[in-house]
């Protein structure tokens, strides 16, 4: 079987306290609030593709960007491995867009935003952009059954001595 991966971002951003969350519409995929992110254009870097997809989805460029963590979703029966790296900004320049492209751009406060329509998987995300550290997601997904095989959440705070 062919191995298939594709390379992901997703980038919080964050001024004073409140977030910018995109409400995506249903024919776009993932219905509900999300972050802004997409697909990693080859040759560029994770991070490069992280600020692109900011651009062009929200009309910021971003200044000042930090790595939060890994997030990774496997189907051993399509032989699919995505990859999503996960950015908080914290600083940008420009105005937002004022026909985005993946939905309508919203701030709100961050202890607010949790009471929006949300994928679930972005929901048990949402926290982790704001802890110390760093993170890492594993879910390998069975198709056919629809159901997960296992699924690993690490939260990286100090270094880990791996003995």
């Amino acid at each position: 079987m062919k191995i298939n991966h594709e390379l992901y971002t997703m980038c919080m951003i964050e001024k004073d306290d409140k977030v910018l969350l995109i409400n995506r519409p249903t024919k776009r995929g993932f219905p509900g609030y999300i972050a802004p992110g997409g697909k990693v254009d080859y040759p560029e870097s994770i991070v490069d593709g992280a600020i692109r997809e900011v651009r062009e989805e929200t009309g910021l460029i971003v200044t000042d960007i930090i790595y939060k963590g890994l997030a990774e979703y496997c189907e051993p029966q399509t032989g699919l491995r995505s990859m999503v790296f996960n950015y908080l900004a914290t600083s940008f320049e420009g105005e937002l867009l004022e026909d985005p492209p993946e939905g309508e751009l919203i701030w709100i406060e961050k202890d607010k935003a949790m009471e929006l329509p949300m994928q679930d998987w972005f929901r048990s995300r949402f926290p982790l952009f704001f802890q110390t550290g760093t993170f890492e997601i594993s879910l390998v997904w069975d198709k056919e059954n629809q159901a997960a095989i296992s699924s690993i959440e690490k939260n990286y705070v100090e270094r880990v001595k791996v003995t």
